[in-house]
């Protein structure tokens, strides 16, 4: 988020107006939305231009994850569940939980997200499905405009990827369900209550195996049940995918272009499948 001063000033003036004690704030992650930590009431804010976040969505599904008993971070306690506007910017209030470990164990990360699939099973709500985010990317791919970088080699290369995954993917038929969208480490936090996942705006309708293309091996290997053959054509989508989104105009992914770059080479060179954790231009 390029204005960032601007956003703390927002999530900071609503904390105050609901009473909560803020003299600082420290920037967790900057991307696509500002997470910050107000301090010293201990909040989680989660700031975003309005119009560019599916805030609402992202609340309104915390809330039913939490009555399920999903391992989710829950909305903070002192505000109203809601999402707040302020100087074009949204905010919603989470728990802020200080971490207890650097990373969640593999073991760890595959049950808590065991128990999410099985406490999103439980909720009915509208949700796009893992399809539409492949739409996406084909777009980018397809839009000179938008992708202006990418070489046209790469483009037919990637567009014919992603078109062939879909197809094999829809082919199989599995059984699909509520997902995460995109359960990787950055968005698991490690609690004294256990693994809490973050980031809900992802969640999409699709196979468990879409969910577990996001994360390490090592939590694959504890998971119970999975189609390797699924999982392995759901990693090859996952990594063109955001090589596709590494490519589009105006991306501010760290090493954006150089991770493009060695996505790409990991498309071309072929199984096994690398996890986004590996490749060395990833931010995990």
């Amino acid at each position: 988020m390029p204005d960032v001063t601007r956003a703390m000033a927002a999530a900071t003036s609503i904390a105050v107006s609901l009473g909560l004690p803020v003299s600082g704030a420290t920037v967790l992650h900057n991307s696509n939305k500002l997470a910050l930590r107000l301090t010293p009431c201990d909040v989680f804010a989660r700031i975003a231009p309005v119009g560019k976040e599916v805030a609402q969505f992202e609340v309104e599904l915390a809330q039913r994850l939490a009555e399920v008993g999903c391992p989710v971070c829950p909305l903070e306690p002192r505000a109203d569940p809601r999402v707040y506007t302020s100087d074009g910017f949204t905010v919603t209030l989470w728990t802020y939980y200080e971490p207890v470990t650097p990373d969640v164990s593999p073991v760890d990360c595959a049950k808590a997200l065991e128990l999410l699939h099985v406490g999103m099973r439980k909720v009915h709500v509208p949700s796009p499905r893992f399809t539409d985010r492949i739409t996406e990317a084909e777009e980018v791919v397809a839009d000179p405009d938008r992708s202006p970088e990418l070489a046209d080699a790469d483009r037919v290369f990637l567009g014919g990827r992603l078109a062939s995954l879909r197809r094999a993917i829809e082919k199989r038929g599995a059984v699909e369900q509520l997902l995460h969208g995109e359960p990787h480490p950055g968005n698991v936090l490690s609690t004294k209550n256990g693994p809490l996942f973050i980031d809900l705006e992802t969640c999409c309708r699709g196979p468990v195996e879409f969910d577990l293309a996001h994360v390490p091996q090592a939590v694959c290997e504890h998971y119970p049940n999975i189609d390797q053959g699924l999982l392995d054509e759901c990693r090859q989508l996952v990594l063109a995918m955001v090589a596709a989104w590494r490519w589009e105009l105006g991306d501010e992914f760290p090493n954006g272009r150089l991770f493009g770059e060695e996505l790409l080479r990991a498309l071309h060179d072929g199984p096994p499948w690398p996890t986004l954790d590996t490749l060395t231009s990833s931010p995990a």
